[in-house]
């Protein structure tokens, strides 16, 4: 995946990324018109699908919501890239199909350069500024639920092979 970076600081939480006063739907494509609002107003007229978030550390804490990956996917987000991600989101992240990545480097991207992601390499090409990254591969079977779409859609798959 290859795509736009937008810059957010560290300790974002379920509430930033999805405020609670949105949370009166379930509808990914409503929830996705409000994404990252209160850390940037404009970001979701500013971005474009494909777009890759780059974080400081613990995004994700706060409240173990759902929605807050479901709207980020929604929105088109192709990843989120930071150092460390609060455990809940981590799995949420993967269960909804949102590729996430550990990076520690985080601090060399900055916002509008366009990175390339290999999840099987583990590496994160800032096309920029030309630097390369590596960060531990993502085990297969995550790898797996983010091609199908998330952990229902994976579900779906192996119920129709007869698994």
């Amino acid at each position: 995946m290859k795509g736009k970076v937008w810059k957010f600081g560290k300790n974002i939480d379920t509430d930033i990324i999805i405020a609670a006063r949105y949370l009166n739907t379930s509808d990914p494509k409503e929830l996705a018109k409000h994404i990252m609002e209160d850390a940037d107003p404009q970001f979701t007229q500013k971005m474009q699908p494909g777009d890759i978030i780059v974080a400081g550390e613990n995004f994700g804490c706060g409240s173990s919501r759902e929605h807050a990956p479901i709207a980020l996917k929604a929105a088109g987000v192709a990843a989120v890239i930071a150092p460390t991600f609060a455990r809940i989101f981590y799995r949420n992240a993967f269960n909804m199909g949102l590729p996430i990545f550990e990076l520690k480097e985080v601090d060399e991207i900055n916002e509008g350069d366009i990175v390339k992601i290999d999840m099987d390499k583990g590496e994160v090409v800032n096309e920029t500024t030309g630097k390369s990254y590596k960060f531990t591969p993502i085990p297969p079977f995550m790898q797996e639920l983010v091609n199908a779409g998330g952990l229902i859609e994976y579900a779906k798959e192996e119920i129709a092979k007869g698994a």
